[in-house]
């Protein structure tokens, strides 16, 4: 990887052997993060996003296939290591999990323990990674709490999940996370079951952690307005793959993938005239088991081409900044294209 690189996923294939068939939950998904920056990782429910990086940690389910692919994550050592080659219960994930890696779960009531305290379970994160005393380890927890802006964090310290709010709970996982001041953190949906206010307050303290501890953030969100306030780069994601990747500016002013677009036209604008409806994606998700031939999302664009978008799979479509996009008529005119 070139050195400004920590984690790069390449054709990263993740299914699931069901009765009714095999799921292609992840299906040839490549994207990377560098140090220091935020990456948003956006699409409608279903798309593989958390699947994906529940992959970096290696705690999918036990009967998820890794079918294809590499997962490289460059250690604060310097060391590269390739992920998918790790026992997910051997030790070197066991070191990479909240020491190297921090992960915010998108509902805390479910990740947090509720049978030990709060203190309890950063505690024993820090003295897990870290040769500490128990009342450094406390001293740290402490100092997490603070850093997250709890209130009375030496009162919090020794509550339980269930004594504290939803946001409060989610300042908890994210001190957990932060316990052993990872290089990578990765965000899934921590902000979605949180009111507006609690949401904002979140995400400035993110914004702020990330800056002071110089991290990077996987983002993990289907809210386009969190990724414009967060995020440095953007992937797009449907359906297992990544349709399309670039910089905020770029897919918010020139998105390439129809599906990109279609995401930008249904959001809410201010200034739009009064009782003017907003646009939808025609249909929903295709099944899972059973994937349209050819561009996954033909069956739902506006643009489609018949003969062409059904038929053959798209390649990544590269442009000279750097921006992607998994479509056969990317930035370009697609019935002049078609008549040809």
């Amino acid at each position: 990887m070139p050195p400004e690189r920590l984690l790069q996923l390449d054709n990263v294939g993740v299914h699931f052997p069901t009765r009714d068939g095999l799921v292609k939950a992840v299906n040839g998904v490549s994207y990377h993060v560098n140090k220091g920056e935020v990456l948003g990782i956006v699409g409608e429910s279903g798309s593989g996003k958390s699947v994906t990086a529940r992959s970096i940690m290696r705690l999918q389910p036990k009967n998820a296939i890794n079918a294809s692919g590499t997962i490289r994550y460059r250690c604060k050592s310097g060391e590269e290591l390739l992920i998918n080659e790790q026992d997910r219960l051997g030790r070197t994930m066991r070191n990479l999990r909240g020491n190297e890696i921090g992960m915010i779960f998108q509902e805390p009531m479910t990740a947090l323990s509720p049978v030990h305290t709060i203190g309890t379970q950063i505690m024993r994160t820090v003295m897990l990674h870290r040769q500490v005393s128990k009342a450094d380890a406390r001293a740290r927890a402490i100092e997490l709490l603070t850093k997250v802006q709890m209130p009375r964090p030496t009162d919090i310290v020794d509550r339980f999940p269930h004594h504290l709010s939803g946001g409060m709970r989610q300042r908890a996982m994210i001190a957990l996370a932060l316990a052993c001041d990872p290089a990578l953190l990765i965000a899934d949906e921590p902000t979605t079951a949180l009111d507006v206010t609690t949401e904002a307050q979140i995400l400035e303290l993110l914004k702020r952690l990330q800056d002071e501890m110089n991290m990077a953030i996987v983002f993990i969100t289907h809210n386009f307005g969190v990724v414009a306030d967060i995020a440095d780069r953007v992937a797009v994601m449907y359906l297992g793959r990544v349709v399309e990747t670039g910089t905020v500016d770029e897919i918010f002013y020139e998105p390439k993938h129809p599906y990109t677009q279609a995401l930008l036209q249904s959001i809410p604008r201010l200034g739009q005239s009064h009782g003017r409806r907003l646009r939808t994606i025609a249909g929903m998700v295709p099944d899972p088991f059973n994937v349209p031939t050819g561009c996954s999302f033909h069956p739902r664009c506006m643009q489609a081409v018949g003969g062409i978008c059904d038929v053959k799979t798209p390649d990544d479509v590269v442009f000279a900044s750097g921006q992607r996009a998994r479509c056969h008529f990317a930035g370009q005119d697609r019935q002049a294209e078609a008549a040809q």
